[in-house]
């Protein structure tokens, strides 16, 4: 019978982490879902245990979208822009649009992503030494 105990998951590499919270897994264990609701991860993975309300993502994954949305469209606008394809109207409705769909569609998994690198990186709640010298976590 296999061993369930916490200290039996084998911890994955930061890539691997990262790739499993761009698709909604838990980082640690790879069980599904990772967020209760679009932006809120769960409490507790269902699979593993792991308390994911430990993170700080703050406003870094929003930056992650933008940035990536930003490099996708920027080509595409300025090629469209400089052969004179569609009306500057157009190109101005085209990057507003773009730009949205885009960030709302990359904001969970940058999200997810970045809340798997600071459980392998063991940043802030995750590092269980820190936990214990912490006064505050009562």
């Amino acid at each position: 019978m296999p061993n369930s105990a916490p200290h039996a998951i084998h911890e994955p590499s930061a890539m691997v982490a990262a790739l499993r919270g761009l698709r909604n897994h838990c980082p640690r264990c790879d069980h599904k879902p990772l967020f209760a609701r679009y932006l809120k991860p769960v409490e507790r993975c269902a699979c593993c245990g792991q308390d994911w309300t430990l993170h700080q993502a703050d406003d870094f994954p929003a930056y992650i979208a933008i940035f990536i949305s930003g490099h996708l469209l920027a080509p595409v606008l300025i090629a469209a822009g400089s052969r004179e394809l569609l009306p500057m109207g157009w190109l101005a409705l085209i990057a507003v649009v773009g730009a949205l769909l885009l960030t709302i569609v990359m904001l969970q998994p940058a999200k997810g992503a970045v809340i798997a690198l600071q459980y392998h990186w063991k940043m802030h709640g995750f590092d269980p030494a820190s936990r214990e010298a912490d006064p505050r976590s009562d």
